[in-house]
């Protein structure tokens, strides 16, 4: 019995110093709340990785909302075809819709071409063709194609497709996305940036979708993304789409849906800070080479020339979607 006695005994004072351990480590490891307040909200004498200070939040004057309030049917919605290029003519991309982007820059990315005014596009059996190639213009050591409607193709809201097939290779990086024409909200990403489609040449057969507003990019890891896998899309032509709408942005590829960004699933209350895609937007279509992202895992200078096919690129407009917004 007395052995029986000591080891309880024992077990207890075990419990005791472990338990002790463990309240001490919690202490030295977690910041203490300051003291409590006469209103009391706060309980305990631990900070939560989710505790906000109430008298930090601010809430947006009505004016300033974005993104709610908008009632429609979507599975009801009609579209009418306001703008197309079918590439069914030879030569250089149509001038009435498409100018360029042009130089070295980097564009931000670090990427390696030299954006040429049309040396590297070319219209010809009924798709559009730009072409990278690896020779040296300027600085850079190889030159391609930004294609840009801005000026000749701006929308607010609508549903764009774009049917192309995508060039393959490390190091490849083509895009097809769309920026703000008057940049209401100022410089990127204030003002937004929608990204309908976007590829990685060491990542084949995976395609990105994604949207980057002054609240969420990815220079500070809060960019609202989604991407997909399917195979063959440097063999084979795929649609894809945008359906943008005063409250929402969906992102599809095929028809299937793979993103959709609703900046209320976020924020209560959204400003322009979540949702600036109530400007005027245009279209580009453009061929990196390398980059941030383009090249995080080289370039291979074997594969080039390389070619971004695109067969059609259509932009659809609602009726109702127009009326609601007010832009009748």
């Amino acid at each position: 019995m007395r052995k029986k006695q000591l080891w309880i005994l024992m077990a207890a004072m075990a419990a005791m110093f472990a338990m002790a351990g463990c309240k001490s480590k919690e202490v030295a490891d977690t910041p203490t709340l300051p003291p409590t307040p006469a209103s009391g909200y706060r309980v305990g004498t631990v900070v939560s990785d989710a505790y906000v200070d109430p008298s930090t939040i601010q809430t947006p004057a009505p004016e300033e909302v974005k993104a709610v309030g908008y009632e429609y049917d979507y599975d009801s919605l009609t579209y009418e075809l306001v703008w197309s290029d079918e590439f069914d003519y030879e030569g250089a991309p149509d001038d009435t819709k498409w100018g360029y982007d042009t130089g070295g820059s980097g564009w931000g990315n670090n990427e390696l071409q030299y954006y040429t005014a049309g040396d590297n596009v070319s219209v010809k059996d009924g798709v559009l063709i730009i072409e990278a190639r690896k020779e040296e213009k300027g600085s850079r050591d190889y030159t391609s194609t930004r294609l840009v409607s801005r000026g000749k193709g701006d929308w607010l809201y609508g549903k764009i497709e774009v049917c192309a097939k995508l060039p393959s290779g490390v190091g490849t990086w083509p895009a097809i996305w769309m920026l703000p024409t008057g940049w209401k909200y100022g410089d990127w990403p204030a003002s937004g940036e929608i990204d309908i489609m976007e590829h990685v040449g060491y990542d084949q057969d995976r395609i990105h979708g994604s949207v980057h507003t002054k609240s969420y990019y990815h220079s500070i890891g809060t960019q609202k993304t989604a991407s997909v896998k399917t195979e063959g899309v440097s063999e084979e032509f795929h649609v894809y789409t945008l359906e943008w709408l005063p409250d929402k942005i969906i992102i599809s590829m095929d028809g299937e849906e793979y993103f959709r960004f609703e900046p209320t699933k976020y924020k209560s209350q959204p400003t322009y800070k979540e949702w600036p895609f109530d400007k005027e937007m245009h279209l580009l279509i453009n061929f990196a080479v390398g980059g941030d992202w383009g090249g995080a895992k080289g370039v291979d200078e074997t594969i080039y020339p390389q070619q971004f096919i695109v067969d059609y690129v259509r932009v659809y407009q609602s009726k109702e979607i127009t009326a609601l917004a007010g832009e009748d």
